[in-house]
C-alpha cells in the first residue's frame, strides 16, 4: 500500500514546474505539474502521489498527521521500520513501471 506523508515544501525551480520536499527529515524532488500555476508555495504542506504533488493541504491538518506517523514508528521496532521503509519505496506504481507506462501513453 502507498500512503502519503505531508510533506513540506522547502525548494520551487525557477520555473515553478519542480519542488523539493521534506517529509519528516527526508528531502526528495517532486513535479508540479498537476497543480494549477501559483498554487504551490515555500513552506506549503503538499501530498504526493508517484513523485507528483497532488494537493496542498492546511498546516494544521498537516502537523496532525505527522504527530500520529510518529506515533506509529515509535511502536515498531526496527525491523519494522526498514521494511516499511523499502516497501514504500517498492511501490508498484513508481518507479520504472510508471515511467514506462507514461512512454507507452504518449505514443498513442
Amino acid at each position: 500500500m502507498c500512503l502519503s506523508i505531508p510533506s513540506k515544501v522547502v525548494k520551487i525551480s525557477e520555473d515553478e514546474t519542480m519542488c523539493t520536499v521534506d517529509t519528516m527529515g527526508v528531502k526528495r524532488d517532486a513535479n508540479l505539474m498537476m497543480m494549477e500555476d501559483g498554487d504551490v508555495s515555500l513552506g506549503d504542506y503538499v501530498l504526493l502521489h508517484i513523485g507528483f504533488v497532488m494537493n496542498k493541504i492546511d498546516e494544521e491538518e498537516a502537523l496532525s498527521s505527522i504527530d500520529t506517523y510518529k506515533e506509529i514508528l515509535n511502536h515498531m521496532d526496527e525491523e519494522e521500520r526498514q521494511r516499511a521503509i523499502l516497501e514504500d519505496d517498492e511501490c508498484a506504481a513508481r518507479g520504472a513501471t510508471y515511467t514506462e507506462e507514461i512512454k507507452s501513453n504518449e505514443g498513442t
